[in-house]
């Protein structure tokens, strides 16, 4: 029996023990390094150039090499031509790894709004580079939706990305699946479970999704917590969290607010009363139409001004520089749907901001258990269909380890 199929089964004993209480279950993911060499990673430009880095300094061995042969049978010479030969065999393999690998490879496409290349990765190129807490790692991110009655994993997959967005609808439907061909219920939608994850798993296509299916649950948008009094005054209690301020941000900039708009004629006045030049009218990430303004070079490198306005004012002191650069909104295109505007209601409603603050006592301490208890710092397979069978089978040992302690309790 696959260890899938065997997960699905200790599923089932956790529902017939009663250890699942088919109310809430949350949804996340936990990134974990993997038997990938992080610095086998790149885009494929980024993975020729080091191609040429090799085959240069294969040369330049190469030519070490024939200097040495030329000194005959002088002392420690042939021990020297011994390690370079060694270091040149080192670097062909590298070479050749690198060249075998662009032969054949394709350009890797991220999750997000605009379909960006992300790293490839020479050694694993299923696994994926992401930044973690801890530093950035190549690795897999492990998603488990655990129920909220005992922290029993329902559900668990391994994927080799750091956006987990488009994973959920496929978790949703898998679970619905499941709970189906397991006899433990036949809607579970309509049975009222509730369905909850952070910010990273919020975006339209699946709050359409969730309100167009009925499903109950509360997902909420990464402005949340700004609209949320509570939270007014925290970045004046506490700062910014992680790190200090450099001296360049602790200078207050002229915003794109302290700019004069025209939008009708599209023209733009800085604050010094210069005009600036329209460069190009294009769209950011989200689709949002703009309008790209730069100051001309020789106005921002006398202006008295320049110091409050530009990040880098020493930019306008070269003649490659630039002037300011600033750009503004003329027409949004992420609009609010209804599903949108039904979420944020959800979210921001006194039960929704009750269920979602499970949400980290739900699923934080089931990673907890995997990484300290059990042991689980790193995946040690490579290939996402062999990391998923090692997910799967630390999530089967900790629903064991639940239905465990639960006849040792009930013994007792």
């Amino acid at each position: 029996m696959a260890i899938a199929e065997l997960f699905e089964q200790v599923v089932l004993v956790c529902h017939e023990q009663g250890l699942i209480g088919h109310d809430l279950v949350a949804i996340d993911g936990c990134k974990l390094a993997s038997d990938a060499a992080k610095e086998w990673s790149g885009t494929l430009e980024e993975l020729g150039h080091k191609r040429d880095k090799l085959r240069k300094q294969i040369d330049i061995k190469l030519e070490e090499h024939k200097a040495i042969d030329k000194l005959g049978e002088q002392a420690d010479s042939n021990k020297r031509s011994q390690q370079v030969q060694k270091t040149i065999d080192t670097l062909n393999r590298a070479h050749d790894k690198v060249v075998e690998f662009l032969s054949t490879a394709e350009k890797r496409k991220g999750q997000g709004p605009r379909a960006k290349e992300v790293k490839s990765n020479i050694t694993d190129n299923e696994s994926c580079k992401m930044t973690t807490s801890k530093g950035t790692i190549q690795g897999y991110n492990g998603i488990a939706t655990v129920d909220s009655k005992h922290q029993v994993i329902i559900d668990a997959e391994a994927i080799g990305e750091g956006q987990e967005h488009h994973v959920f609808q496929p978790v949703v439907e898998r679970i619905g699946d499941r709970y189906s061909r397991l006899g433990i219920s036949d809607d579970i939608y309509g049975d009222g479970l509730t369905f909850t994850a952070d910010t990273g798993y919020s975006n339209k296509s699946n709050v359409t999704y969730l309100y167009e299916h009925g499903i109950e649950s509360y997902v909420p948008d990464n402005q949340f917590r700004q609209r949320d009094p509570a939270f007014q005054n925290q970045k004046e209690k506490h700062g910014s969290p992680h790190r200090k301020p450099s001296k360049r941000e602790r200078v207050e900039l002229f915003s794109a607010a302290d700019f004069q708009l025209d939008t009708e004629r599209r023209q733009c006045q800085c604050p010094a009363g210069e005009s600036l030049t329209l460069r190009r009218v294009g769209k950011d990430k989200l689709g949002n139409e703009k309008l790209f303004f730069q100051g001309r070079l020789l106005q921002c490198r006398g202006c008295t001004l320049k110091a409050q306005c530009m990040r880098r004012p020493e930019a306008a002191d070269t003649r490659t520089g630039h002037g300011r650069q600033v750009s503004f909104i003329l027409e949004r295109s992420n609009k609010e749907t209804d599903a949108t505007i039904w979420m944020k209601q959800r979210v921001d409603s006194f039960k929704g901001k009750q269920i979602y603050a499970q949400r980290l006592a739900v699923v934080e301490p089931v990673f907890g258990n995997l990484r300290a208890n059990k042991g689980l710092d790193r995946f040690s397979l490579r290939g996402k269909d062999k990391v998923e069978g090692q997910w799967h089978l630390y999530c089967l040992v900790h629903n064991i380890e639940k239905i465990s302690n639960n006849l040792i309790k009930s013994q007792g």
